[in-house]
C-alpha cells in the first residue's frame, strides 16, 4: 500500500529554513519538532466565496485573494521539506457553478502557473496534477503539461493540484485502468489494495498524514477518499484567504499532538479501552 506509518520527512528542515518570521510564527516554531512533520499534507481550500461576501466583494475576489494563501502554503511546506502537498483546486462537482465563475477559475489557474513558475523552480518543486485532466479546456491542458515538463527534473517537494478531481471518480478510473491492464487475462484474481493504490492518481506518493480544511466545514467533500483513510484531520474556522503561515504552523503543532495508531492500540493499553479520538484511531 502507498501509505506509510512514519511521519518523518526524508530531510529535516532547520529553524532558519523559513527566513524572517513574525513573533507569532517564531513562538510556534519553537514548539514544533521539525523532525516529526507529516510527509504529505492535503488541503481543502474552502471559504473564498464567504471571505468575499463578508467584504461585499464578488466571489472572484475571494478566489484571487486565495492564491496568496496558496503561495504562502506552498513555499512554507517546501522550505520545511514536506515531501508532498496536495491542494484541492477544482472538483468534478464544481462544473455546476456559473460559467462565468468557472471561466475565471480556469483563467486564474493559467495565470498562476505562469506567474509562480519562478517560485516553483527556486524552491525545487515538482508539479503533478490529479484528476480528469483530459476533460479540461485545451489551453488549461497545455499549461498543465507545460508546468509538469518544466518542473519534472526538480527533486524537492511534490506539489499536487487536484483539478477536475473527485475521490469516487479516481477509484473508478483506477479500476478501469486495472481492467484495461488485464485485458481479459487473470480475471479470476481478486483486486488487492496494493494493486488499486498503484493505479490511483497519487501513485508513488505516501498517503496524506494530515488533512487541513479551512472555513469550518466538517466534511471531506469527495477528496482523496482512499488516501485519507488514516489521515489526521484538522479543521479551522479560518477562511482560506486568511490562512497564513502562522495558521499552517498551528495545524502542524496540532498534528504532533495526535497519537497515530492505525487501528492498533497503545502498548500496555487494555484492548477494550475506547480510543480518545475517532479520527486516526
Amino acid at each position: 500500500m502507498s501509505h506509510s506509518h512514519t511521519s518523518k520527512t526524508l530531510h529535516v528542515a532547520t529553524p532558519g529554513s523559513l527566513g524572517p518570521v513574525t513573533p507569532e510564527e517564531a513562538s510556534l516554531l519553537e514548539k514544533l519538532d521539525l523532525g516529526r512533520l507529516p510527509r504529505h499534507i492535503a488541503v481543502i481550500m474552502d471559504g473564498n466565496g464567504r471571505w468575499a461576501q463578508k467584504r461585499h466583494l464578488p466571489r472572484i475576489a475571494g478566489h484571487r485573494s486565495g492564491t496568496q494563501s496558496a503561495r504562502i502554503t506552498i513555499e512554507t511546506c517546501a522550505r520545511l521539506k514536506i515531501e508532498a502537498l496536495t491542494l484541492y483546486a477544482f472538483s468534478v462537482e464544481n462544473w455546476r457553478r456559473p460559467k462565468t465563475e468557472i471561466d475565471f477559475l480556469m483563467a486564474l489557474l493559467r495565470e498562476y502557473l505562469r506567474k509562480e513558475m519562478p517560485l516553483l523552480q527556486k524552491n525545487n518543486i515538482r508539479m503533478r496534477f490529479l484528476g480528469r485532466i483530459d476533460e479540461l479546456p485545451a489551453g488549461v491542458q497545455n499549461d498543465v503539461r507545460d508546468a509538469m515538463e518544466k518542473t519534472a527534473g526538480n527533486k524537492g517537494m511534490v506539489l499536487c493540484v487536484a483539478l477536475n478531481y473527485g475521490g469516487r471518480a479516481e477509484i473508478v478510473d483506477a479500476m478501469n485502468a486495472i481492467l484495461r491492464e488485464r485485458n481479459g487475462h487473470g480475471a479470476s484474481h481478486k483486486v488487492t489494495e496494493e494493486q488499486l493504490s498503484r493505479h490511483l492518481y497519487t501513485e508513488g506518493l505516501p498517503d496524506p498524514d494530515l488533512l487541513i480544511r479551512t472555513s469550518g466545514e466538517m466534511r471531506v467533500s469527495n477528496f482523496l477518499l482512499w488516501q485519507i483513510a488514516y489521515a489526521e484531520i484538522f479543521v479551522t474556522e479560518t477562511l482560506w484567504p486568511d490562512f497564513n503561515r502562522a495558521r499552517l504552523l498551528e495545524a502542524l503543532l496540532e498534528f504532533q499532538k495526535r497519537e497515530r495508531r492505525y487501528g492498533g492500540i497503545r502498548e500496555g493499553q487494555p484492548s477494550d479501552e475506547k480510543p480518545a479520538r475517532a479520527a486516526g484511531n
